[in-house]
């Protein structure tokens, strides 16, 4: 008996030994499994789909309800008056005239405006036809055949010069001991000039050096070159000519220099006369100079012409553009003067009643000066603007309304007056509007707090984004993005983590709202973008909390004890 509870216990103790073996292998796996794909430590992003919608720009102000349904007609010009339709007690409909001004000044600036704009045109047009494309072309095309035709001329006398040189100096025709010219011309100088002749016979020799290499060139150059070729072609081989002729010009020069010296040495001693070979090499000279220096002019008026014509080309289009916008400039000019014409004319802003008319025929107005009173069943807002928003603001835009006292209440209305002359307060200038309701509402009073918003830009059907989404580095605007598109977070987390940063993408935005920035290009529909970044020690914090919890519950809620 004894001997059997033994074995129970220990079979007992066996499976005990196993069971928490068995739990502990289990617990490992799983931390080695949580470390191996925890998220913990990576910065967590919340990610936003680039879509198209619609953004509204607005500018928003305050005031009241106004205290009676009356308004003050005034004008935007001054002037006599020439025209008054309505009196008390007349029922007028919107865009009824009720006044007119004097319009003789405005009448002149629209003609003195046509008359600019007229102008102007026929300058246009005869700049076009003076400077036609056509007559332009056909110059300039004329230079460079000039050009073609110098360069021909040049190589004409060019390979005679060259050959006479080289048969002046380099053979051996007046000594008959095989003696080159040039070393004859050295052999010449008395005793007292034998270390001065080779200065100039080694300025001569190197020019001539110099001159040979680029004639060799050039006229290699040349032969490959025809009437046909284009024009930078023609533009280089023009140039490459008249450089090369500098420099046999400057070898030729030499050579004058250095016989001229020779002969020197010899007659100043009257020792000898000169022999006759000097002149005769000096009248060579002589007449190649006077050839080189007719291919130099030649060759730089041409290269002048062809920069005059091509200067003439782009001066001419630069004159064409300022000429057209000039014109646009008038047409301008026209259409304001056009639009001024219109506030000499005074109409109804709604349907309505005329209370009142102060003024009179012939009366002189100013843009203070109150010209009629219309009453109107129309519920009316006056909202207060400051000077930067004022500018923004037209006739007839539309306009969201809301109250304090009724604060699930929205009313649309549009912009039917603007102060022209600014109220000043302590250095700040306001301007009154006054908004027209587009229904009635018993509910508004008198008096009430309004809060509008003047719609000032519409967009519809534009790439949108969060306005979070935009970051900005100087003038550049740009959004994060990734590579691979984010996964959606998990239930319950907040945004999902990625251990890769997301990449800077360019993008150039248009009109925001208290929402969404538009986006005219960079990125297109269905990109994803990142709104927000959540920092990795928020994230670690979450995940550590969740693989505690984790292992407490494979645990069972802990061990004996616990």
């Amino acid at each position: 008996m004894n001997f059997i509870t033994k074995i129970k216990k220990y079979i007992l103790a066996h499976k005990i030994i196993s069971t928490i073996v068995f739990v502990v292998l289990i617990v490992i796996v799983f931390y080695v499994h949580n470390k191996l794909t925890s998220t913990a430590g990576d910065t967590a992003y919340i990610t936003a789909q680039v879509t198209k919608g619609t953004i509204i720009t607005s500018i928003t102000g305050s005031g009241q309800v106004s205290a009676s349904n009356q308004i003050d007609i005034k004008p935007n010009v001054s002037g006599n008056i020439t025209y008054v339709g309505v009196q008390p007690g007349d029922i007028v409909k919107t865009g009824k005239l009720l006044f007119s001004i004097d319009d003789t000044s405005a009448q002149k600036a629209i003609r003195d405006a046509e008359m600019n704009l007229q102008s102007a045109q026929i300058s246009l047009d005869k700049l076009n036809v003076q400077n036609s494309t056509i007559n332009l072309s056909a110059s300039l095309a004329k230079a460079y055949d000039d050009g073609f035709n110098s360069i021909s001329n040049t190589f004409l006398d060019l390979p005679g010069i060259m050959s006479g040189l080289n048969d002046m100096f380099f053979k051996s025709t007046i000594s008959n001991n095989g003696q080159y010219n040039v070393d004859w011309y050295e052999a010449q100088v008395s005793s007292d000039d034998v270390n001065i002749v080779k200065t100039y016979k080694q300025n001569f020799l190197d020019s001539y050096t110099s001159a040979l290499n680029a004639y060799n060139d050039n006229y290699s150059n040349y032969k490959s070159v025809s009437r046909t070729s284009d024009n930078s072609t023609i533009e280089s081989i023009i140039s490459q000519t008249y450089d090369t002729v500098k420099l046999v010009s400057n070898a030729i020069k030499n050579a004058n220099s250095y016989i001229d010296f020779v002969n020197n040495s010899i007659q100043k001693n009257n020792v000898r006369t000169s022999p006759a070979i000097i002149a005769t090499h000096k009248a060579s000279l002589n007449n190649y100079t006077s050839l080189t220096n007719s291919h130099l002019v030649d060759l730089l008026s041409i290269e002048n012409s062809i920069q005059a014509n091509k200067d003439s080309f782009t001066n001419s289009n630069l004159d064409i553009k300022s000429m057209e916008l000039s014109v646009q400039q008038k047409q301008n000019a026209l259409q304001d003067a056009k639009d001024n014409l219109a506030y000499y004319y005074i109409r109804a802003p709604f349907d309505g009643t005329i209370a009142s008319v102060p003024i009179q025929k012939g009366d002189n107005v100013g843009s203070s000066t109150t010209l009629g009173t219309v009453i109107t069943t129309q519920q009316m807002a006056t909202v207060s603007l400051n000077e930067v928003d004022i500018a923004k603001v037209q006739l007839g835009q539309k306009t969201t309304l809301t109250f304090d006292a009724v604060p699930d209440l929205t009313i649309s209305g549009k912009v039917t007056q603007i102060d022209s002359i600014g109220t000043v307060s302590q250095g700040v200038v306001d301007y009154n509007v006054k908004i027209s309701f587009d229904t009635y509402d018993n509910r508004i009073k008198p008096g009430m707090t309004v809060s509008a918003a003047i719609i000032t830009d519409v967009k519809q059907d534009v790439l949108i984004v969060p306005n979070s989404a935009v970051k900005s580095l100087g003038t550049t605007k740009y959004v994060l993005m990734f590579s691979t598109p984010l996964a959606s977070p998990a239930t319950g987390s907040q945004g999902t983590p990625s251990s890769i940063a997301p990449n800077q993408v360019t993008v150039e935005t248009g009109i925001s709202d208290d929402t969404n920035t538009e986006i005219i290009s960079g990125i297109k529909e269905g990109d994803q973008v990142v709104s927000r970044t959540i920092s990795a020690t928020n994230t670690s914090k979450t995940s550590t909390t969740t693989t505690t919890k984790s292992t407490r519950s494979i645990l069972g809620g802990g061990g004996p004890g616990m």
